[in-house]
């Protein structure tokens, strides 16, 4: 994680805190920043792949946006990681007891570092979160 940033520190304490869920069911993978998930290393594996990126569209640069406007951003997500040939798992993230509205987004299975991040700046996001071949979910500050 960067250490200079424009990001408010409490907008970064809750991307810390926020759970960053892979599927929609009782199989789904919950990754936290800074800790290894078995689970998703047998995904990896499964895929023949050593990294990925957790994405979204939803929110730019931390504030509410408009439902509609969520929802043409994640579509738009959603066609360029078809575009570049990747699978992408939709979830979703969100932090416990809070009153901040999930937010639909995209599991890359494959996406390296510096193209996730330049999706994440597309889509004028504070941060991603990047999986390399540790398996640690690692916050990636953008700005």
């Amino acid at each position: 994680m960067t250490e200079t940033t424009q990001i408010h520190s409490d907008k970064v304490r809750a991307y810390l805190a926020t759970d960053y869920r892979l599927g929609h069911t009782e199989h789904d993978i919950v990754l936290t920043i800074g800790q290894r998930s078995d689970r998703l290393a047998a995904l990896f594996a499964a895929s023949g792949v050593d990294c990925g990126a957790f994405l979204t569209a939803y929110n730019p640069r931390g504030s509410i946006q408009p439902d509609a406007a969520n929802e043409r951003g994640h579509a738009e997500l959603a066609g360029l990681l078809h575009d570049q040939g990747l699978r992408a798992i939709e979830g979703s993230g969100s932090e416990a007891g809070t009153d901040w509205p999930a937010e639909k987004s995209y599991f890359a299975l494959g996406l390296q570092l510096d193209p996730a991040k330049a999706l994440g700046r597309r889509f004028e996001q504070d941060a991603i979160v990047w999986v390399g071949a540790d398996v640690v979910p690692q916050l990636i500050l953008l700005r």
